[in-house]
């Protein structure tokens, strides 16, 4: 999948949002918390960073598609091994899940307003 492409497909996301943090990596939030990560510092390390459930984490680690986030490892967040590691119907689908990850842990009133919204 290109930058592009995984940029267009967080936005897409309901309330998603995205910022330019360190070394210009595009960080994609949705009520002010990061689901994930492109570009910049992470295209220097290796992939796509983004938040996983805990067996989708210990699944892509093992068959070698993906590694511990750097830094964001203890949250159950991967990077990649490279940006084409999943077909793009695949990494689409994970963006959705940690997008989803991430809206379960808002508060009730921010999960609303992302619902109504």
């Amino acid at each position: 999948m290109t930058p592009k492409t995984f940029e267009t497909r967080c936005l897409r996301l309901p309330a998603a949002t995205k910022v330019v943090q360190w070394e210009g990596t595009s960080v994609f939030k949705v009520g002010g918390k990061m689901f994930a990560l492109s570009g910049g510092y992470t295209a220097s390390s290796g992939g796509y960073m983004f938040k996983v459930s805990n067996m989708a984490y210990a699944m892509l680690i093992e068959h070698g598609l993906a590694r511990p986030a750097p830094y964001l490892a203890r949250a159950t967040w991967i990077q990649l091994t490279s940006n084409n590691a999943l077909p793009d119907a695949e990494l689409t689908a994970y963006i959705a899940q940690a997008h989803a990850l991430i809206v379960a842990k808002l508060t009730r009133k921010a999960r609303k307003e992302i619902e109504s919204g």
